[in-house]
């Protein structure tokens, strides 16, 4: 079991690494333009994106969930059919937002309030990357789908022709083709849609046998009677991340009405939680295709081993970065400022990050386990609790405790969505 575990989780890892390598590249080509303009961009722009596609992560979650149970069952046709109907979704979604992109990009520009050079740059930028959001959904849906077969080594490689496509297009666009801005936009165009080529050529040799004309037919595929089921199981995801979303984008808006300092020091700590998630996430998406697997074959002695299995490397991932974060938090911090006036400040703050491992692990694991048996209503009521305290503590301790108070609500919104989850899945999921 530790070998399956590893064998999906691991990919996964090195997937998520990749992840913030689009960004920062985008902004090391930027940033040698001479233009701070440009930057604040560039940072507009992909804030924008990343609140648009962030709410559409279901595509990939609850793909993985359902492909993992008809691997189980060994229905590989019915696979085949919840690719075709994530791929319906995700085209859909991605013709709304090109439909919309110029109301968006004002709305946007209305609420960021940056100067108008930034503003000039970041709807530059932004009407020219917009043109990649179907390829974007897309691969969030291939992702699950991929992950859902059991296979995690397709997506790492995935990623990694993305980032190298993207750094190869951006560069020839700003500096040989002279675009600019726009020529940042048009590499990660490029470099999406080659993802959706590439994952198209892989399914189409290793997975071809798996398709046919059946299963493009929109009686079978796209039916009332099985796209309600769909829809149900992703509006689950779906507000569970409209809440993720809200805490999150409050907690930045609490911490900008604390001065510049704060802002830096939350804005750094929090870096110590995405470091921990790009670990822990590997570990939810192989409970995500195991689960998936194991109920959907009816193997509930195999589902409660595979349980057993991540609860353990989740509290052993957790233990380590726990005791990384005791030992070298401030160290960690200092790479990414050298500002002694921020590091003075972090230090007072430094048991809150060292909590972060603790109060979120189990978080983590159950999201995969319960998206693998598709019971995401226990996640999205998991999440409304959580987020309830959250502002409901932060709320009560604000003037008293300030930033301290901010964080003490973070993390008792990180601790109980696992609590909940497991209180409410426990005999499912544990046996």
């Amino acid at each position: 079991m530790n070998r399956k575990i590893l064998a999906l989780a691991i990919p996964n890892i090195i997937s998520n690494i990749t992840v913030p390598l689009l960004g920062m590249v985008d902004l090391a080509i930027v940033g040698r333009l001479g233009d701070d303009a440009l930057l604040g961009g560039i940072a507009v722009g992909g804030t924008i994106f990343n609140f648009l596609y962030w709410n559409f992560s279901f595509l990939r979650m609850g793909t993985s969930g359902f492909t993992a149970q008809a691997y189980g069952a060994r229905q590989f046709r019915e696979a085949s059919k919840v690719l075709v109907r994530a791929l319906s979704v995700a085209v859909a979604v991605a013709l709304v937002i090109w439909a919309l992109q110029l109301p968006v990009v004002r709305m946007a520009m209305g609420v960021m309030d940056g100067s108008e050079a930034v503003e000039s740059a970041a709807s530059r930028y932004f009407l020219v990357r917009i043109w990649a959001a179907p390829a974007t959904l897309s691969l969030y849906a291939f992702t699950g789908w991929f992950i859902g077969m059991q296979n995690a080594r397709i997506p790492m490689w995935i990623s990694i022709v993305i980032n190298i496509v993207n750094i190869v297009s951006s560069l020839l666009a700003v500096w040989v083709w002279d675009m600019g801005i726009q020529g940042v936009a048009l590499g990660t165009v490029i470099a999406q849609w080659s993802g959706v080529l590439m994952a198209i050529l892989i399914i189409k040799k290793y997975y071809g046998r798996f398709f046919s004309r059946d299963t493009f037919r929109s009686s079978g595929v796209l039916s009332w009677s099985v796209m309600r089921w769909f829809f149900k199981v992703n509006s689950d995801i779906f507000l569970r991340t409209i809440c993720l979303v809200a805490v999150f984008t409050y907690f930045t808006v609490a911490s900008t009405k604390m001065g510049d300092t704060l802002l830096a020091v939350n804005t750094l700590m929090l870096q110590l939680f995405t470091l921990f998630s790009y670990m822990m996430d590997g570990f939810a998406y192989a409970g995500e295709a195991l689960a998936g697997r194991y109920y959907g074959a009816g193997n509930l002695p195999m589902l409660h081993k595979a349980v057993r299995s991540l609860l353990l490397w989740g509290t052993g991932v957790m233990l380590l970065f726990t005791a990384v974060y005791a030992a070298a938090g401030q160290q960690i911090l200092g790479i990414f400022t050298p500002s002694p006036a921020i590091l003075d400040a972090a230090r007072d703050y430094s048991v809150w990050a060292v909590l972060v491992p603790v109060c979120s692990f189990l978080a983590f694991i159950l999201d995969g386990i319960v998206v693998g048996i598709t019971a995401t209503w226990i996640m999205r009521n998991a999440m409304f609790v959580a987020t309830l305290f959250f502002f409901g503590i932060y709320f009560l301790l604000e003037l008293r405790w300030g930033n301290s108070g901010l964080w003490i609500a973070f993390l008792i919104y990180l601790f109980m969505r696992g609590v909940v989850q497991l209180a409410l899945s426990k005999r499912r999921i544990l046996g």
